[in-house]
């Protein structure tokens, strides 16, 4: 089989996300091995396993990070990916690393729009200060209110996304994950914590490395 990752954004198919026979390498390992997943607009899913099993390495292929080894991905909406690395400029603010992020990946950057999604994740207060100043909790929380800006079909693909916040900067994201699948969005999140339960998600487990 052709190795494939068609993450375009822009097919018709009916399922949003769609993996056959995935197989990955990470140097002379196979980490993940004949992998099949389906996953339609609106639904939630979490990846669970050991340490090691794959889960990072599963979302960074679909992002497009990562080479598929062989088999096929196929994505029929928006891709937007947030991993343990928050990805932010440490030298200017939230707010520009934010309209930066917007403007690289073709979604709205206007001042209204931005705001609105700092709002959203209760970033507004140090969304002006250099975010070296931050704690890591900050920085998580802007990084994930990148979230805000993608389109409403777009799949959300989360690396331990609750990493370093509190409580109820938890619940601003589980929120804000369901209402992403109440309005046809997808969510593939790596994580070992409770994670949106209210909205009902559904789990692949991973079974860890294949010799």
């Amino acid at each position: 089989m052709n190795a494939q990752n068609a993450v375009t954004g822009k097919s018709s198919l009916a399922v949003g996300l769609q993996i056959t026979d995935l197989h990955v390498l990470r140097g002379m390992r196979l980490v993940i091995n004949g992998l099949s997943h389906q996953q339609q607009p609106g639904e939630i899913y979490c990846l669970t396993g050991p340490n090691g099993a794959g889960k990072s390495t599963l979302l960074r292929t679909i992002a497009n990070r990562l080479p598929v080894a062989n088999g096929y991905i196929s994505c029929a909406a928006p891709v937007v990916y947030v991993g343990h690395n928050d990805g932010l400029s440490g030298s200017i603010s939230g707010r520009e690393n934010l309209k930066g992020w917007a403007k690289i990946n073709g979604f709205s950057c206007l001042a209204a729009e931005i705001d609105k999604a700092l709002a959203s994740f209760a970033v507004t207060s140090f969304a002006d200060k250099a975010t070296h100043r931050l704690s890591r909790g900050q920085r998580r929380r802007l990084a994930l209110t990148r979230l805000c800006l993608a389109p409403a079909n777009s799949l959300w693909l989360l690396d331990e996304p609750n990493a370093s916040l509190d409580q109820a900067s938890k619940a601003i994201l589980d929120e804000a994950v369901i209402d992403h699948a109440d309005r046809g969005g997808m969510i593939l999140a790596a994580t070992h914590s409770d994670f949106a339960a209210a909205g009902s998600p559904q789990f692949i487990t991973l079974p860890g490395w294949c010799e």
